[in-house]
C-alpha cells in the first residue's frame, strides 16, 4: 500500500514538472518527462511493484541470489585457474592420457626428414672475387645448420 502511495506522488511530481516544462515551450522534453513520469503508477496498474515487493522482503530470495551468486564465482575462478594452466577440454586430456607416446620425440633437436624429402644440397658458393661477403651469410649459416 505504502509502494503505491509513493508512487502515485512520484508520477504526480514527474506530471507537474512536464506541465512546467511545456509551459516553457520545451514540448520534446515536457513528453520524454511525462513518459518517464507514468513509468511508476503504471507498474503500479500492473502489479510488478507488489512482486518486486514480495521478492525483496524475503530472506530466502536473497540466499538464493547469494547462492547463485556463489556458484557464478566459482565457475569463473575454475575458468581462470583453467586458462592459467593451459589445460585443454576434456576430449584434449583423455585423448592426452590415452596415446602412450611421449609429447616431444627423443631426437626432437635434430632435423626430422620424411621419407619423400631429400637433404637440402650445399648451395653453391660465390667465386671468392665476385662478390664481396654478404650480411646474410650468418643467417644462411644457422638455416644450413637446421636443414632448412
Amino acid at each position: 500500500m505504502l509502494t503505491s502511495t509513493v508512487c502515485a506522488a512520484v508520477s504526480a511530481a514527474g506530471l507537474g514538472i512536464a506541465a512546467l516544462t511545456a509551459y516553457r515551450k520545451r514540448f520534446l522534453a515536457a513528453t520524454r518527462i511525462a513518459a518517464f513520469a507514468l513509468i511508476p503508477i503504471g507498474l503500479v496498474m500492473t502489479g510488478v511493484i507488489d512482486w518486486v515487493t514480495s521478492i525483496v522482503f524475503k530472506p530466502t530470495v536473497w540466499a538464493g541470489f547469494g547462492v547463485l551468486a556463489l556458484s557464478a564465482g566459482l565457475f569463473a575462478i575454475s575458468r581462470l585457474v583453467e586458462r592459467r594452466r593451459g589445460i585443454a577440454g576434456r576430449k584434449e586430456r583423455r585423448a592426452a592420457a590415452g596415446s602412450g607416446a611421449p609429447a616431444v620425440a627423443p631426437a626432437a633437436s635434430a632435423p626430422s626428414l620424411g621419407p619423400g624429402r631429400k637433404a637440402p644440397k650445399s648451395t653453391p658458393t660465390p667465386s671468392a672475387g665476385s662478390a664481396p661477403k654478404d650480411d646474410f651469410s650468418d643467417i644462411e649459416a644457422i638455416l644450413k645448420k637446421h636443414g632448412i
